[in-house]
């Protein structure tokens, strides 16, 4: 297959402090923030093009966390609450840090009250210099993290509820993205990794009340439900699969072995984004179940660590997953996004364009 953007990012960058403190500020001068915000996104889409990638985002630079273009453009949510969880960050166990304190709990019924990109897509199609990929979150994030016991099902009776209000909301977004003219939108997704660690299979049992098997096909339905609303020729779907991201954080571990047969033979999606970054990920070995024409996206740059990967590490990486699907269905990026929340993971703007730069270089010596 002819395989189109080789060189991957999962899309979000780390933001500059001007960008972050305006952003803490916006109540006192949005046209400021909007200002800071364009100036620095053309910035970086010209830094994606000085590097070499055939695919631009806006770094999600106009976002607080990689989900509040949904929870800013729906009424239901109360920001200042949350839904507790367990972060890490190898080798001891942490408490969240102080950014995923607050990402929102439902508290009455959803309703959008605006497109939910509408202030992001404009500017980044005029400007960018090539294909645009947009970012969404999945509809499956939320009912593990939004839906609050004696709060929520006041207004949703169940999880289940809950996620198909989601997936309307969003069916609407990516139909609208994808009639607009983006060549590629991307589902972010990090709740299939309760589904691969068995302590958080056993957390949707006792706290979601609900069984992990039956709710990991709910979540492959609903986003199967986004992805037909997006379906348009010449428009590439793709969904990232992560096991969480904040400050260098994570909070689940296990290969992808306990959900790849159904997941890849499952979702409509053209390419998979996989986390293949530490023995967290797991082996190769599950690639094998991927459907013929699907492209998997190896994540094997760590957007969490400063530390720059061995370029001949990556190429033998790359080798090994070849023994499971075809080389020219596979693709390279770093594992996750470098500020899936705005404050971003431990490392330099320089680092992170290095790993970038890493990325593009490897990809063509390798499929030279």
């Amino acid at each position: 297959m002819s395989l189109l953007y080789r060189a991957d990012h999962v899309g979000s960058f780390l933001r500059p402090a001007e960008l972050l403190e305006a952003r803490r500020t916006a109540a006192d001068d949005q046209a400021r923030l909007r200002s800071i915000e364009d100036r620095h996104i053309l910035r970086i889409l010209s830094k994606q093009k000085e590097l070499g990638f055939e695919i631009f985002t806006d770094g999600e630079l106009r976002r607080s966390n990689f989900m509040s273009d949904l929870t800013d453009a729906v009424e239901g949510f109360d920001l200042n609450s949350s839904v507790a969880r367990a972060w890490q960050a190898a080798p001891v166990a942490k408490s969240a840090p102080a950014s995923a304190a607050a990402l929102g709990v439902v508290t009455s019924k959803l309703r959008a009250v605006r497109p939910l990109t509408g202030h992001e897509f404009p500017f980044l199609k005029q400007h960018s210099p090539g294909a645009v990929k947009m970012t969404l979150p999945s509809a499956t994030q939320f009912p593990a993290i939004a839906f609050k016991p004696g709060v929520t099902d006041k207004a949703y009776e169940s999880h289940s509820a809950l996620l198909w209000d989601i997936v309307e909301i969003l069916k609407n977004e990516l139909a609208r993205l994808s009639a607009e003219g983006v060549n590629y939108l991307q589902i972010d997704a990090p709740r299939y990794s309760y589904y691969m660690d068995p302590k958080w299979r056993e957390w949707i049992r006792a706290e979601m009340k609900v069984e992990p098997a039956a709710f990991f096909e709910e979540s492959l339905q609903a986003d199967n439900a986004c992805f037909a609303a997006a379906r348009r020729p010449g428009v590439t779907l793709a969904i990232h699969l992560c096991r969480g991201n904040n400050r260098s954080h994570w909070y689940a571990e296990g290969g992808y072995d306990a959900v790849a047969e159904k997941l890849f033979g499952t979702l409509q999606v053209d390419r998979f984004l996989l986390e293949y970054d530490d023995e967290r990920s797991g082996t190769f070995e599950p690639l094998r179940f991927v459907p013929r024409g699907k492209a998997i996206v190896l994540g094997l740059v760590s957007s969490k660590l400063a530390r720059l990967e061995d370029p001949a590490v990556l190429a033998r990486r790359i080798d090994e997953a070849a023994r499971y699907m075809p080389i020219e269905n596979l693709a390279l990026s770093p594992q996750c996004g470098f500020a899936s929340m705005m404050e971003g993971n431990l490392m330099t703007e320089d680092q992170q364009w290095a790993k970038l730069q890493l990325v593009v270089d490897t990809v063509r010596e390798v499929w030279k």
